[in-house]
Formats: C-alpha cells, structure tokens, sequence
C-alpha cells in the first residue's frame, strides 16, 4: 500500500541522495516551504532550527536525527524543524564543514592532523570501517578483534571535529535561529491577514444573502 509505485534502482537511489532530483536549490525552497508551515509559535521553530543547525558540525553521521530531536526537546523547541534543519548538512556543505571543523578542532586541541582534511577523512573513515566490520566478524570466529584504527579515528578525527564544530555550530544555529524568526512570524502574519481578509468576504457574502 505504501510502496512507491515505480521501482528505483540502487545506482538511482544513491544518486538521488547525492544530487536530488532538481537539485539542491529546490531541495531548499522545499524544506523553507515546510519550515514555514509548522504549528508553533516562531521562537519554538526556530529553537528547532538552532538544534539541527548545530547538529549537522558534530561527526556523528547517522545519529544526527536523534541528537537534533533530543536538544530540540531539551531546549522546548520544534522537533520536526529540528529534523528538516539537519537538511543543512549535504554532499555540498559537508565538506567545509569537516575541514573548518576538524582545523578548528586541531588548533584548539594543540594538535595536528597527521595527514591532510581530505586525506583524513577518506582514509580514517576507511580504517575504522574495516575495524568495525573485522571486529563484528570476530563476534562470531576465533579472531581478535582489531582496535587500533578506530582509536586514530577516534583521535584524529571525531574528537577534533566535536570539539571544532562547537564554535562554528553555534554561530550558524544562531544566524539560523534570527532568520527562522523573522521568516518565520512574517509568513503567520501575512496568513493570518489572509484568513481575516477571506473571513471577511465571506462575512459580507453572507449578510447580502440575507
């Protein structure tokens, strides 16, 4: 019942995620659109905007969901606003998220990278998915598991990047946050002159049909 009716192959799929089907501009307008449109007062949604705009310059791919809907919850705000604000985060603005993140990071850390941002990123993720995937198999064989990848991931990568993406994250939250606002309470505004002004007529409508 709930089954797209045409099939998409996996090639499409991963394609679509990448670059979605007319473009990220409209992706944007889209989720604008909907931002718009949820139930709450503007200073509510725009809370959930500041949680998922901060969200998206932590590291924690896959968990960005939950940690937006948790701090949204904490900070009373929309959680679904906070779900569409992770939207920020894409193929496009990924990366200068991680290099301006996992730079940061580093220099607040008094550490350095030991080998490039993209390189780092690339060949760490690399390293730790192949000790994850070892270390799964090893649950179930007489191998020993493999630790020492995911600790320079650990090191060099998800604590810089936590760290680094603090700052940054909160700057971008809150310029979110002021033009959620402002977008957000002209829109309710104008509906609501809208709904007055289709009230009216149909008040009018009424009284001379009498």
């Amino acid at each position: 019942m709930f089954r797209r009716r045409d099939y998409r192959p996996w090639y499409r799929i991963i394609l679509e995620a990448v670059w979605p089907r007319g473009g990220w501009l409209r992706a944007a307008q889209y989720v604008q659109h909907r931002m718009r449109r949820l139930p709450g007062t503007p200073e509510q949604i725009a809370r959930g905007v500041f949680a998922g705009a901060v969200t998206v310059f932590t590291p924690y791919f896959g968990l960005h969901f939950v940690i937006a809907a948790v701090l949204a919850r904490v900070m009373r705000g929309s959680i679904f606003a906070a779900l569409l604000a992770t939207f920020i985060g894409n193929p496009l603005t990924y990366v200068p998220i991680a290099a301006i993140s996992l730079n940061l990071g580093h220099f607040l850390l008094g550490t350095r990278p030991t080998v490039g941002v993209n390189d780092t990123l690339f060949r760490r993720f690399a390293g730790a998915s192949r000790d994850l995937w070892h270390n799964f198999k090893a649950l179930f064989t007489p191998e020993r598991s493999h630790w020492g990848e995911l600790q320079v991931f650990w090191d060099t990568v998800v604590w810089p990047w936590t760290v680094g993406g603090i700052i940054p994250g909160l700057i971008c939250g809150i310029v979110c946050y002021f033009l959620t606002v402002h977008v957000v309470r002209a829109y309710q505004k104008s509906r609501a002159a809208r709904l007055r002004k289709k009230m009216d007529k149909l008040r009018k409508q009424a009284e001379a049909a009498e």
